[in-house]
């Protein structure tokens, strides 16, 4: 294994998650204590395990507590905001 320092102006990097995600984020600012759910269709597991892992940035973020719940057969899953 290599390893060596380079200034941190070389390193790129992106902030693909915030906009690829952009449209659920404000979706979930909207979400009330006990009101609606977000629905979210989804293609794969992985799909799945990075919205979840944004939302917990999120949750993290706004100090709130948005949970999720999955209904594998209709690949769907529920993002809501408890009470």
């Amino acid at each position: 294994m290599n390893i060596k320092f380079v200034n941190r102006s070389h390193v790129k990097s992106t902030k693909r998650r915030a906009s690829k995600f952009k449209p659920l984020m404000e979706a979930l600012d909207q979400l009330k204590p006990g009101g609606d759910a977000v629905e979210v269709s989804y293609e794969s597991e992985k799909n799945v395990n990075s919205m979840r892992t944004a939302v917990y940035q999120f949750n993290q973020e706004n100090k709130v507590k948005i949970k999720s719940g999955k209904d594998a057969s209709k690949k769907v899953i529920y993002f809501y905001r408890e009470k």
